[in-house]
């Protein structure tokens, strides 16, 4: 176990996951603008999404993370003091480059930082696991979504909003300081790694075996389509959403602020209200109405390629798009979780996450040749009408979590 304080673990957490969004963060909302100004094509932003692969197969390579080193080693640290400092070090490197001379070795920096970021994310759950008591689940798990969306904003919006005050090797030192900070509070952390090579573990051929079984239930597939293609629309839209304000004349400060702050604020506003929706009411229920309000926005969006949109038009409608899509993320969590064997709970879960991720991922990546091909408002109507038919799978498995709950009881019985 690690013998840590209740505030310095949550602090540490915070840090630890705060740093994690930096790098999704830049490249979700800064990254997008800064490339669209230096006049790089709609198509390749569109591919840029690809950068964060290393989220998408992650799954991959944790068995090695948390098995091999965590557990034979007994330290968690193994990890995290190199990876931190990975991360400090690219963005170091990204400083010296420049979006529109060294692009191929900007992204490939952005990559690694994603690399490093989505490795640093299986240590640190791990870790989670082993310093937060039973009853402090719920305040440190706040502190990790907290922390990864403020990351977020840091690394995307706040960025682009210092942009008009600071160089291009001003913003990434800045990033690079804040990274930096998780390493003093690593460095004296201290593992006993006592009982971590003790862990029961299923055998890999159970565990293949119980994962799998899940795809023999009946509407399990409508499930997976489901968790595959709520958010592929979404994605599509609002991935050139920025270039299409950065093409009606918007400025990238103005841009960063609007969508990568304030709508980061109302995204976590709305998890928040989605948590709460699905306890007043049931999972399917708030699943539904989170879809159906997530539409809202979209249709928002393609209005503003029919008008000349004017400032409160765009932070309107940014708001309500990050707050219902925030909503409608923790409810297909919560969605996601409820189907989950907890007999082999975090590999199931694992693999489902990764299926939401890889779901989405096409939506960012052709949404720049579509929109090259049908403008944006050709994108921005496709986006709605793959968003509203999502409501077929979910109306075909809606009974599916009550079915994995009774097939689980009766292995135990």
């Amino acid at each position: 176990m690690t013998h840590l304080s209740r505030v310095p673990k949550f602090i540490l957490l915070f840090t630890l996951y705060l740093s994690q969004g930096l790098p999704f963060g830049f490249q979700a909302t800064a990254l997008p603008v800064f490339l669209r100004s230096s006049g790089v094509s709609l198509a390749d932003i569109g591919f840029v999404s690809a950068l964060a692969l290393p989220w998408m197969l992650k799954a991959l390579w944790a068995p090695a993370v948390d098995r091999y080193w965590s557990a034979r080693l007994g330290r968690r640290r193994t990890w995290l003091l190199p990876l931190q400092a990975l991360m400090v070090i690219t963005m170091v490197a990204a400083s010296r480059t420049a979006p529109g001379a060294d692009l191929g070795v900007l992204l490939g920096l952005v990559f690694c930082m994603n690399l490093f970021a989505a490795t640093q994310d299986i240590a640190v759950d791990g870790l989670a696991v082993d310093i937060l008591a039973p009853e402090e689940l719920g305040p440190g798990n706040a502190a990790q979504v907290v922390g990864y969306k403020t990351g977020m904003v840091l690394g995307g919006g706040v960025m682009l909003w210092l942009n008009a005050r600071l160089s291009w090797e001003g913003l990434f030192f800045a990033m690079a300081l804040i990274a930096a900070v998780p390493l003093a509070l690593l460095v004296p952390l201290k593992e006993t790694g006592k009982g971590l090579a003790e862990k029961t573990r299923l055998g890999l051929s159970a565990i293949i075996r119980q994962a799998l079984e899940f795809f023999t239930l009946k509407n399990a597939l409508w499930g997976v389509l489901l968790i595959m293609s709520y958010k592929i629309g979404e994605v599509a839209i609002d991935v050139m959403f920025k270039p299409f304000l950065v093409d009606a004349g918007f400025r990238p400060a103005d841009i960063g602020l609007w969508v990568g702050t304030w709508g980061m604020g109302a995204s976590l506003a709305g998890s928040l209200l989605g948590g709460w929706l699905v306890k007043k009411t049931s999972i399917v229920k708030g699943l539904a109405l989170a879809l159906a309000l997530r539409i809202v926005p979209l249709v928002m969006e393609w209005w503003l390629t029919q008008i000349t949109p004017g400032n409160s038009d765009v932070i309107t409608v940014t708001l309500l798009e990050h707050a219902f899509g925030g909503m409608l993320t923790t409810a297909m969590f919560a969605f996601m979780m409820s189907l989950v064997n907890r007999d082999i709970g975090a590999t199931h879960y694992t693999l489902l996450a990764s299926l939401e991720v890889v779901g989405k991922s096409p939506g960012g990546w052709l949404s720049g040749v579509l929109a090259e091909h049908l403008g944006y408002s050709g994108l921005f109507a496709l986006g709605i009408a793959l968003s509203a038919a999502v409501f077929i799978p979910l109306f075909k498995c809606r009974d599916l979590a009550g079915t994995r709950g009774a097939v689980q009881k009766a292995r135990h019985h």
